[in-house]
């Protein structure tokens, strides 16, 4: 394809630690590291994780060259004996060791701020730089990383830790793999709720087959749908204009069911529909009441969130009992009686009743079953009734969600939040 005929770097990430491979600490570098070499126009074709194994990491070096021409490792720049990254790159080049005075110093700093008063002899072994290699001062940690080229072929040391890693990308790596880059490589995410990513294929499946540049790509996620759209260009202006031009088309076919269009991270398994919604009521003045009985503060929990969400938020009512109901919310004895809690005449009791509280322009109220078992009613499990509050209409919404109780308590959350996200909408 067009976007394989224009990578210029190929890259392998590799991910050194025997904890990793136990799933002791989950593995975010590869993914932050993924986006950030697509950006830049370089190709990611094979992630590997190798344990803490002179031998297995050797062998690993020895593949990933035969089809790549970088490598990036990180983690294993340790003080210990079982930090071997540095010396098997230096053993594949075939580089000596010496003593880097002013990584040196930066150790001692470091490990004297942190209150280090006793400096171990193995501290030194981080101040071992191979020969001709290039160093990056790691501003966060301990650990310089490392650059080896030799050949065309070049391996980049990096350390572990999250924060080390990003920090030294930014500030040293990025600006070092840019010279290398004639493109641009920009990439949006558009989410999309209310519509399964079958359907969603569907509808756009012409424009994705079709498409060279940009490239389209779908994601399912719980509840929604992730579409990211990647173009190339001489610069960030063209690259702009290319995806305006492809959203413009998507948003003619499929526009109803886009809540957000943005830069997010596709490794976040959490929905961006209570930044939506906050950004909404605060940018607006708007104010909102919450009345929660299967969600039990879920939905207020995730627009607290959103820094300065205390302008729009007045309550949050989590009213499980039917006794909440009626003293807290007003709702009518004889409607509980006749209805039940999980019923559309109750929820709108609820929402009504929360919204008149304080005064809220919005409101929204949830009650259903989120199971293991039923309520007795007869009723089925994940059978749910959403009310909305908008400046004097009052509407609800009845869902069925299948899945575990936290599932189905989670997809209400995020279905409450579309609910208010439309409304608000309309109203403007």
């Amino acid at each position: 394809c067009e976007y394989c005929e224009e990578i210029i770097m190929r890259v392998e990430l590799v991910s050194v630690g025997t904890e990793l491979l136990l799933g002791d600490i989950v593995n975010t570098n590869t993914a932050y590291l993924s986006k950030e070499l697509a950006a830049l126009g370089f190709g990611v074709f094979r992630q590997t994780t190798v344990g803490d194994n002179r031998e297995r990491l050797l062998k690993t070096l020895e593949s990933a060259f035969l089809e790549n021409d970088t490598v990036i490792i990180t983690g294993g720049l340790g003080p210990t004996d079982d930090d071997i990254t540095k010396e098997c790159a230096a053993e594949y080049f075939g580089r000596e060791f010496y003593f880097h005075e002013y990584s040196w110093v930066k150790i001692l700093e470091r490990l004297t701020r942190s209150g280090r008063n006793i400096i171990t002899e193995n501290n030194k072994k981080q101040a071992m730089i191979p020969e001709g290699a290039i160093v990056l001062e790691n501003y966060c940690g301990t650990a310089p990383g490392i650059i080896i080229e030799e050949n065309n072929k070049r391996i980049i040391l990096l350390p572990g830790p999250p924060r080390e890693m990003r920090d030294m990308f930014e500030k040293s790596v990025k600006p070092y793999l840019e010279k290398f880059s004639s493109k641009q490589f920009i990439s949006k995410y558009v989410r999309f709720y209310g519509i399964g990513e079958s359907l969603l294929e569907t509808k756009i499946k012409d424009i994705m087959d079709n498409q060279t540049n940009p490239t389209l790509a779908l994601y399912a996620k719980t509840g929604e749908v992730l579409l990211r759209i990647t173009v190339s260009g001489n610069d960030r202006a063209e690259c702009e204009d290319l995806i305006r031009k492809q959203l413009d088309e998507i948003e003619k076919r499929v526009g109803e069911y886009i809540y957000l269009v943005g830069d997010e991270d596709i490794s976040s398994t959490q929905t961006e529909m209570n930044t939506v919604v906050a950004n909404l009521l605060i940018e607006n003045k708007f104010t909102i009441s919450i009345a929660e009985s299967l969600t039990g503060g879920k939905i207020s929990s995730m627009l607290v969130e959103k820094s300065g969400i205390s302008e729009a938020l007045l309550e949050g009512v989590v009213c499980y009992s039917n006794k909440s109901k009626i003293d807290t919310l007003g709702v009518r004895e004889e409607t509980l009686e006749k209805f039940g809690a999980v019923s559309e005449e109750v929820a709108k009791e609820m929402v009504l009743g929360v919204a008149k509280r304080l005064g809220a322009d919005f409101a929204v109220a949830t009650t259903g079953i989120a199971g293991p078992n039923s309520d007795g009613s007869g009723k089925p499990v994940g059978l749910v009734y959403i009310g909305i509050y908008a400046q004097g209409d009052i509407s609800v919404k009845e869902c069925l969600f299948t899945g575990d109780r936290e599932l189905i308590r989670y997809r209400t959350s995020v279905e409450a939040l579309e609910e208010v996200r439309r409304n608000i909408l309309k109203k403007l």
